[in-house]
């Protein structure tokens, strides 16, 4: 299970930028996929998900109203649509798979299981003027 995320690049405070998540060896409309980032010395944090159909999504507070996580299972990608870019949103975004279960797990507060999460390499975003 290979995922990729892409997209990433330097924006001005105020930009948008996309990423995008595709996956090789298999397919990624059977599962649940989530956007996390990592800062310079955080942890990481997640940023959104998205379920299996796509019909049920989760933004963290910080990003509510600015990130739009969608699917095109056709074409086998996700997408995260970021607006209103800040330069605290700066980091490391990786895009993961997993059950819909550990959807529900993440939309309660909670992280996805280690063992049935499967992590993409990131792609790094900077905002900054």
């Amino acid at each position: 299970v290979q995922l990729q995320a892409s997209g990433g690049g330097l924006v001005q405070p105020g930009g948008s930028l996309g990423l995008s998540c595709a996956a090789s060896a298999f397919s990624l409309d059977d599962y649940a996929i989530g956007w996390f980032r990592q800062a310079a010395a955080k942890e990481r944090e997640g940023v959104s998900s998205i379920s299996t159909s796509g019909g049920s999504t989760y933004y963290a507070d910080s990003v509510k109203g600015r990130f739009t996580i969608s699917r095109d299972n056709a074409k086998g990608s996700v997408y995260l649509q970021m607006n209103n870019l800040k330069p605290e949103d700066t980091a490391v975004y990786y895009c993961a798979a997993f059950s819909d279960y550990d959807w529900f797990l993440i939309a309660s507060g909670g992280k996805p299981r280690d063992n049935h999460t499967y992590w993409g390499q990131g792609t790094l975003v900077t905002v900054s003027s």
